[in-house]
């Protein structure tokens, strides 16, 4: 049996989930990872009440989907985020706008809660991000020291500890989405994080290729050198489109923009080698979902939806379980 290809729900959290699970059943999913924003999944409610959980579970069965796992990337940005400015008011309640701190411990709060939701869910793996205190200390101009980096490796500890904790309670795994502007964004600073934590069982990796592809970094690699940390897989790709006039820092250029020197695109239509991450994740014994995140700013997001779908139930496969010429010594 494949394993479940599910679709992420960040993206499309601008329509109500009764809608998003009928389309998405239709496009031939088999499930959802539900965003923990719009009417998806409210990780406040779900943490107390077992008939929110229920309800939000029964929408996905009505249309003959699963639910594996729940997803905050919003509130653990402004966990560890130095400045939780502007730009990030839309990612918690009204009444912290303006306020980093509170943003803060809101959003402290929000991760702990999505370990009971997730709990309460019957799941065993929600994902997000960590936000990072060093992320604009990456060119090191001002100089930056090493006692530095390492600060701010000691204060991801300091912050995400206590939220592990409840993880660890909770019997819940959480999966980092190793992805600039979070405290991991290659392997170098993975294990600088994990031995940030001691390694403790309950932190471990949302693994997305598309992330690392751009940076130049080797996805297959990245699977290979954390084999008992992947607690869940996006498949997302990314074009790198480098002219010689931009680089991969993206030149201030949204997304979408054709002068990027990089940008995501739809499943197949990038440079990751999914084939590659197929045969990795089966040497991992990796038997979870591969939940499609889909964002390419040129290409209709319902038919890419469908498309990608299709893309990865193809590309899957699963090992044989003997080798080829066993056939001989019978």
């Amino acid at each position: 049996m494949s394993r479940p290809v599910t679709l992420f729900t960040g993206q499309w959290a601008d329509l109500p989930l009764e809608t998003l699970a009928e389309k998405a059943a239709e496009w031939g999913f088999d499930g959802l990872e539900l965003a923990c924003w719009g009417d998806h999944m409210d990780v406040a409610r779900a943490a107390d009440d077992l008939d929110y959980c229920a309800r939000q579970r029964g929408i996905l069965q009505k249309h003959n989907l699963e639910l594996y796992a729940i997803s905050n990337h919003l509130a653990g940005q402004l966990v560890c985020d130095p400045n939780n400015d502007s730009r990030s008011d839309g990612f918690a309640p009204a009444d912290c706008a303006g306020d980093a701190e509170k943003k803060r411990e809101w959003a402290v709060e929000a991760m702990k809660n999505m370990a009971r939701a997730a709990k309460n869910l019957g799941l065993k793996v929600a994902n997000g991000f960590t936000g990072s205190s060093i992320w604009h200390m990456l060119y090191s101009f001002p100089p930056v020291s090493d006692a530095q980096i390492d600060e701010g490796f000691a204060y991801f500890a300091e912050m995400w500890n206590p939220i592990l904790d409840v993880y660890d309670e909770c019997g819940v795994r959480f999966g980092l989405e190793v992805h600039p502007t979070e405290i991991a964004f290659d392997i170098y600073t993975a294990k600088k994080a994990l031995a940030a934590i001691d390694h403790r069982p309950a932190f471990g990796f949302n693994f997305d290729p598309s992330h690392l592809h751009w940076q130049f970094v080797d996805p297959v690699a990245f699977l290979r050198e954390f084999p008992d940390r992947i607690y869940h897989v996006h498949m997302k790709d990314a074009a790198r489109q480098l002219d010689g006039k931009s680089g991969i820092l993206g030149s201030h250029l949204n997304f979408g923009d054709p002068r990027r020197g990089w940008d995501f695109r739809s499943l197949g239509h990038g440079g990751v080698d999914f084939e590659e991450i197929i045969r990795a994740l089966n040497h991992l014994n990796y038997d979870g979902p591969l939940s499609i995140e889909w964002e390419d700013s040129g290409m209709d997001r319902e038919a890419g939806a469908r498309e990608a779908c299709a893309f990865v139930k193809k590309v899957d496969f699963r090992p044989s379980g003997r080798a080829f010429d066993a056939a001989f010594n019978e």
